[in-house]
């Protein structure tokens, strides 16, 4: 199969459905990639297409390097230097207007509420402050919502979505300016609604977006603005730029450029060179600093001061000077932290499995409903959360004594850490002087402020609220990701381990008598702990975490934590991004295949039934097969080595090539697999001579040309020719399976673009008086080509003749029959290809092999099948 389609109408239920699924039988649902695990039997399929990360060095592209000479070259360096800088200060603008506005509204919500409370305390009223705050946080997160249901795919973090592009699928509608502008504002009001998500993640998703979309200087949502900027033209330069603006979004979020650039490697692209880490490098430290700049400048007056270096800032991590005994770790607290690793992968891997449960549960039930249900879910989760924080904070804190001697307040939030600050966001609900409520400290304050009181705050919190504060935050955190809001998990997942590392330090304390902890060391191990037992992320969390601490004796134990978090998650369950991908029916290719499936050749899982083109083919028949068929790529060949000869002298091969689509999947898949198995032992001559033993005459009315007679009714020049019956027993095992000559690959898009540009000659000329496009005008309407369908081809005469072999790429990747499938899931992967022909030892393709072929889910089944023959 030449397109990227594996399972073709396996659409979400409430979209659209097969209705034959159930009529395949099993050896059809494994030649198309689905399997019957009971497991995924509820889950929806969408066919994803693949992005082309190869270059096509055909005849235009060829015609721009004649051009190229080392001024131009270093032109088009400077230019990509540029549009990283670009990107870099547009993701740290984003990450300004995210966060002003959400301290703003969270500011304006909590003071209101606060004043509300503290009066209500004596008169009685706190029903009345309950349903101020319920008002908030239900008008903001409905505005959420909306927003989604504008854009579904800003819903969630989008870290998945884009770990898929790196990966090479395209996801539709997720780089749009569209979606980005329904992610930021969406994020801001889901925040500012109180709803236990994180900015953070959709900061990567914005990011990426900006780096999709700046370079190329338009834009479907503003068609009317376009600018003639001819560079980056490609799937390949905007997989770049969408690493460098990823991981600008995690630096940004963070304040962390190294970070985010070992996030970009480490979770996304297939993809990476030297070049690409410094320009990646350069792109982080641009959105760092410009973040940076304009917060530090807007909070505290001081223009250029640098203090404030992302989004979240965990400040900074000493012990007090009057406590002698006080280290921030020792070697006795590794042992502690490896435990904490364990528990915290465990703890992970339940989130993980719990949300997955609701996960499908939404794709079952709430999904298929109509759109208002998933508004009404979202205020569901908003309402339980609003009244969950304020009666826990009402009733289930306890007071606490206020160590440090600051001045207690109520209503401000911190801007530096220091110890001021951090108890000038401590609540005092119904304690009195001097002491604190610990409960409403962590439920009734932004997530960042209570990120930073487990953290720095010098007194004690209860080991019941810390108990109760985890319990309840857990809960309501897996609930709440997934519903349709854009929300991100990297906040949420710090709080609720900070809460069970402060938990850990307070019972070490206190029932088991060592002295010398600190626990904030232990909150920001716990909080490493269950985020690493989530997301399963180990180097670039590791870094993100040491450069957000700024303190780089916490490397040793971070790294410890997470690869013990990790492992013991791994043991039950993927991380929940992984999770979330697989949900969606994502094919996604990992970094390496297993041991095991080296089992198999290239001969075991490509696909044979192909759908070709010749070097000179009719518009007639190019229009039938991109009307017909959905492939993405079409191999250009010639039918024996008499046309081949011809073929390099350039004369013309005319043909209507329509017989290739008479025959069924299985019988030429079986047919068509032991003809390339053949080819290991006869040459080309034996096999076409074995096959000229088994013709058989035909009657001469059999000979009659389709095509033809449907091109003879005027009233429709482009009919859908493809045949409604099956083909004839009488065919010849050559007329099904000829040898076919493989000369290069065309790209649906380029047939699409000389369709509709006219590029054509006619019978009575020579191919050399075809029109020739240049690489720009082949370039010019990517990344959206017309669709075949919606094109009036009227004027087009269907017997006018298409010369495809300047613009197919005469010398792709290919692989050999015999090849083992991790050298071709290896090469398929790193190279970042979208179809890899697969030619045998005298030049013939015998099938190809793309991203649907190499899954793990269809690698499995063709290890199966391969058992079962032995």
């Amino acid at each position: 199969m030449a397109g990227c389609r594996g399972s073709l109408c396996c659409c979400c239920r409430w979209c659209c459905c097969c209705g034959d699924r159930e009529t395949r039988t099993p050896e059809e649902l494994t030649i198309l990639g689905e399997t019957q695990e009971e497991e995924d039997e509820i889950l929806p399929r969408k066919d994803y297409e693949s992005l082309d990360y190869d270059r096509c060095i055909n005849d235009p592209y060829l015609e721009v390097l004649e051009t190229m000479d080392n001024k131009k070259g270093r032109k088009y360096e400077a230019v990509k230097w540029m549009m990283v800088f670009a990107i870099g200060v547009c993701t740290g603008l984003v990450g300004l207007f995210v966060d002003f506005f959400a301290r703003l509204f969270t500011q304006l919500k909590f003071g209101v509420v606060q004043a509300s409370v503290e009066e209500c305390s004596q008169k009685g009223c706190l029903a009345l402050s309950l349903l101020e705050l319920l008002g908030f946080n239900l008008t903001f997160v409905f505005f959420a919502s909306l927003l989604v249901l504008i854009e579904p795919v800003a819903a969630g973090s989008g870290i998945p979505e884009i770990k898929c592009y790196l990966n090479g699928v395209k996801v539709p509608g997720i780089v749009r300016l569209r979606t980005l502008l329904c992610k930021v504002f969406g994020v801001l009001f889901s925040v500012a609604g109180g709803l236990f998500v994180g900015k953070e993640g959709p900061m990567i998703h914005s990011g990426a977006v900006v780096g999709a979309g700046l370079p190329q200087f338009q834009s479907i949502s503003l068609r009317k603005i376009q600018f003639n900027f001819p560079y980056f033209r490609s799937d390949r330069d905007k997989r770049d730029f969408v690493s460098a603006g990823a991981a600008a979004g995690v630096a940004a979020a963070f304040g962390a450029p190294i970070g985010g650039t070992l996030f970009s490697l480490e979770e996304g692209s297939s993809f990476w060179n030297q070049g690409l880490t410094w320009r990646v490098l350069f792109c982080s430290m641009s959105a760092t600093f410009t973040l940076n700049f304009f917060r530090s400048g807007i909070q505290f007056g001081s223009w250029g001061s640098f203090q404030l270096p992302g989004l979240l800032n965990f400040g900074e991590f000493k012990c007090s000077d009057s406590d002698k005994k006080c280290h921030l770790w020792t070697a006795m607290d590794l042992g502690f932290f490896i435990a904490m690793g364990v528990i915290g992968g465990l703890l992970g891997a339940t989130f993980n499995c719990l949300n997955k449960r609701l996960a499908k549960y939404r794709m079952r039930n709430v999904h298929p409903k109509p759109k208002l249900v998933r508004v009404l879910e979202s205020l569901l989760v908003s309402l339980v959360t609003t009244v969950v924080v304020f009666v826990a904070s009402m009733l289930l804190g306890e007071c606490r004594q206020v160590t440090s001697a600051a001045q207690v307040g109520n209503d401000s939030i911190p801007l530096q850490v220091t110890s001021e600050d951090v108890n000038s966001s401590i609540k005092t609900f119904f304690c009195p002087n001097e002491t604190y409520n610990d409960m409403a400290t962590l439920f009734f304050n932004p997530q960042e402020s209570a990120i930073l009181q487990l953290f720095h705050q010098d007194s004690t919190f209860s080991p019941v609220t810390l108990a109760l504060f985890f319990i309840l935050y857990f809960s309501l955190a897996c609930w709440t990701y997934g519903i349709s809001v854009p929300s991100g998990l990297f906040v949420p997942s710090l709080l609720c381990g900070a809460a069970f590392g402060r938990l850990v330090a307070n019972v070490l304390k206190s029932y088991i008598g060592l002295g010398h902890i600190y626990s904030g060391t232990f909150a920001l191990i716990g909080a490493a702990a269950f985020l690493g037992g989530v997301v399963r992320m180990t180097i670039s969390l590791t870094v993100i975490l040491i450069e957000s601490t700024n303190e780089i004796t916490y490397g040793l134990p971070l790294m410890i934590t997470l690869m013990v978090a990790k492992w013991t998650g791994d043991f039950f369950n993927k991380g929940i991004y992984d999770i979330h991908v697989g949900l969606r029916g994502v094919p996604l290719l990992e970094w390496e295949t297993e041991v095991e499936m080296d089992k198999l050749r290239a001969s075991d899982i490509m696909e044979p039934n192909l759908t070709y083109v010749y070097p000179h083919t009719r518009i007639q028949s190019l229009v039938s097969i991109l009307r017909t068929t959905v492939h993405h790529a079409f191999p250009v060949v010639t039918e024996n080595r008499g046309n081949e000869r011809e073929f390099m002298k350039g004369n013309q091969l005319i043909s209507n090539n329509i017989k290739f689509k008479k025959s069924s999947i299985l019988t030429r898949a079986g047919e068509q697999r032991r003809r390339s198995q053949s080819m290991k032992s006869y040459p080309s001559s034996e096999l076409r001579n074995m096959c000229d033993e088994h013709v058989t005459s035909e009657e001469p009315g059999e000979k009659e040309d389709l095509l033809q007679q449907m091109l003879e009714r005027r009233y429709t020049p482009y009919p859908n020719l493809y045949p409604d019956q099956s083909p004839s027993e009488d065919w010849t095992m050559e007329e099904r399976f000829r040898p076919l000559t493989f000369h290069g690959l065309v790209l649906r898009s380029q047939l699409v673009t000389l369709l509709v540009r006219g590029v054509c000659y006619s019978e009575s000329q020579s191919s050399a008086s075809q029109p020739r496009l240049s690489y720009a005008e082949m370039a010019e309407d990517y990344p959206r080509y017309p669709d075949i369908h919606d094109l009036d081809l009227t004027l087009l005469n269907p017997r006018m003749i298409v010369d495809v072999t300047p613009y197919m790429n005469p010398a792709p990747f290919t692989v050999s029959p015999n090849t083992h499938v991790s050298q071709v899931f290896t090469l398929f992967r790193t190279m970042g290809l979208r179809h890899l022909p697969v030619v045998n030892a005298v030049g013939e393709i015998v099938g190809v092999i793309t991203r649907h072929n190499l899954t793990h889910e269809f690698l499995q089944a063709r290890l199966r099948q391969h058992y079962q023959t032995l």
